[in-house]
């Protein structure tokens, strides 16, 4: 399409194949980033549970180790849970930016369920709305999904980077006790 007849492409114009591949694309994101983050909460639990168990065993303390180790060991402690907090939060369903209403597409699960709740004349309407326009939930889509795999990687990279922190430490911590 052109703006005015002149040869330029309408900046208002898209294939709508490329946006929704766009948006398969970003569901799939949604899906590895959720993948990631519910491996590494199993890794963290697999070495929380294992330091608490050779820890306990041995009817260790980090009270009598010196003030370096323990600053390294409480510091350690705290990237630890500050990393599962993040990587719990990236693996949390995430909704869209805000409520649907009467009158916005039907984009996301949560969409169908608030107009459901509306009753199933609105539920009934709020489908055919988005079947007459469906450029603009398929638009709405994008921004809604392409926000909610950025904040996933956001909170991946905090518990990633807390984890190695924490993968630091904590051993640092036994080895200069």
């Amino acid at each position: 399409m052109t703006a005015a007849g002149h040869g330029a492409p309408d900046p208002g114009a898209f294939d709508l194949r490329t946006a929704e591949r766009l948006l398969a694309d970003l569901r799939a994101e949604t899906a590895r980033a959720d993948t990631k983050g519910s491996i590494l909460v199993g890794v963290q639990g697999m070495a929380a549970a294992g330091l608490v168990a050779t820890l306990t065993t041995r009817g260790w303390r980090p009270g009598v180790m010196s003030t370096v180790a323990q600053t390294m060991w409480w510091t350690g402690t705290v990237c630890f849970l500050v990393s599962l907090g993040a990587l719990v939060a990236a693996v949390a369903p995430r909704y869209r930016g805000r409520a649907w209403q009467p009158g916005m597409p039907i984009t996301h699960f949560a969409d169908v369920r608030s107009a459901a709740d509306h009753g199933a004349a609105a539920l009934e309407r709020a489908l055919h709305d988005t079947d007459s326009s469906a450029r603009d939930a398929l638009l709405t889509a994008l921004r809604e999904n392409s926000r909610i795999v950025v904040d996933k990687y956001q909170w991946l990279r905090v518990g990633m980077a807390c984890f190695m922190g924490a993968l630091i430490l904590l051993p640092g911590a036994l080895l200069t006790a």
